[in-house]
């Protein structure tokens, strides 16, 4: 499969998830509030997001060009108002060369009645590399007091951009080269996630997606068709679907047609195929909580951290004082006594302390692990 099909099966994956929900009837409530990602809203409107910018870094080989595809769903409501049915946009602005928007923004405005909104690009050097901008608007025009059903109308909703680069290839954001990462961390992305897509290590093609996804995010094989319903489990929703009564899925067919083609694949798949949903053993690279937490390299039982009581490190005697109530069990450690077993740093370098309860009840069934900020912990006894 080329690069360009694995990018268009990706971002058509993008563009239909949560498009339809089991159990895909019309009415039911949740298929009557639909259009949750990838939103760009009329400004006026307010209560959704009207821009999506992308800032994405190029490693120049030459005079660099990139081609942008914007791709939406336009909302249109059917004759009986029951359903709103997505109607599928593209805004191609053809190969633009990086060179010519460096000092020289570009404006090109676009136009699917009702939707009206513009396209900025911009490009500037950043250290040996290109910040390419692409920051989509919505400028469309809405009644008084219209409600979400008559904004979501004039709204781009699963917007994405596909951009292809010549004459040079495009850096990872989510994991840059060293010499990169400044330039990486200076991109500013707003309501999107700019990933690479094709096959592993090509650089040529990105797609910025409104979901968050890794780089060369892949669709599962074993799955036989599109489900809609936003992080798809194959095996339980067909089954789901298996259980509806007759009329239930009368409705569903009637719906809408991709939810139609759902119901009738279900209805006839082939055992052999269903049982390759129940499952798949993918190659893996094994990762430990010290690889995540400690990018750096330091070893989290020998670091140490300042804290209000002074420096904290293992075997260090401390009483919890949790302040963020970010997991009820806080409220249950509060004013334990722990003894300090390493202290992490995560990848944004944010300093995590590891420590064990000194009463714990399981402690003779597994040493459990309780990690605070240094800030939520009471320096007692330093270890010696």
């Amino acid at each position: 499969m080329s690069t360009i099909d694995l990018a268009r099966k990706i971002a058509d994956a993008v563009l239909y998830e949560g498009y339809v929900l089991y159990p895909y009837r019309a009415s039911s409530v949740k298929n009557k509030f639909r259009w949750q990602f990838g939103v760009v809203a009329p400004r006026a409107w307010g209560g959704e997001p009207w821009e999506m910018q992308t800032e994405c870094l190029i490693e120049p080989e030459g005079s660099p060009s990139v081609e942008v595809v914007v791709r939406f769903l336009q909302v249109e409501v059917q004759d009986d108002a029951q359903w709103e049915k997505g109607v599928e946009r593209t805004i191609e602005l053809g190969a633009i060369h990086l060179a010519e928007l460096i000092g020289a923004p570009r404006t090109i405005p676009f136009h699917i009645a009702p939707i009206r909104g513009v396209t900025h690009l911009a490009c500037e050097p950043i250290d040996d590399l290109l910040k390419l901008r692409v920051l989509i608007e919505n400028h469309s025009e809405l009644a008084p007091g219209c409600d979400r059903s008559a904004a979501m109308r004039c709204s781009l909703t699963g917007a994405h951009s596909v951009l292809t680069v010549t004459g040079g290839t495009f850096v990872s954001l989510t994991d840059p080269p060293a010499a990169a990462k400044a330039a990486a961390e200076s991109c500013a992305n707003r309501n999107t996630w700019p990933v690479l897509v094709g096959a592993a290590g090509e650089r040529h093609t990105m797609l910025s997606s409104p979901i968050i996804l890794p780089d060369y995010p892949e669709i599962a094989p074993e799955s036989p068709g599109d489900l809609y319903d936003a992080t798809e489990i194959d095996e339980i929703l067909t089954l789901r679907v298996m259980t509806l009564t007759d009329e239930e899925k009368r409705e569903a067919c009637a719906t809408d047609d991709r939810a139609r083609k759902i119901i009738e694949r279900s209805d006839s798949i082939p055992r052999e195929m269903f049982e390759r949903l129940h499952g798949a053993v993918r190659g893996f690279t094994p990762a430990s909580v010290e690889q995540f937490f400690n990018p750096a390299d330091e070893r989290p039982e020998r670091a140490s951290i300042q804290t209000a009581g002074g420096s904290v490190s293992a075997g260090a005697r401390v009483r919890l004082a949790p302040n963020r109530r970010s997991d009820s069990m806080d409220m249950f450690l509060a004013g334990r006594t722990a003894i300090v077993a390493s202290v992490h740093r995560d990848v944004e370098n944010q300093a995590y302390v590891a420590v064990s309860i000194e009463d714990d009840p399981a402690a003779d069934l597994q040493r459990r692990f309780y990690y605070f900020y240094p800030d939520e912990i009471e320096l007692l006894e330093a270890h010696t």
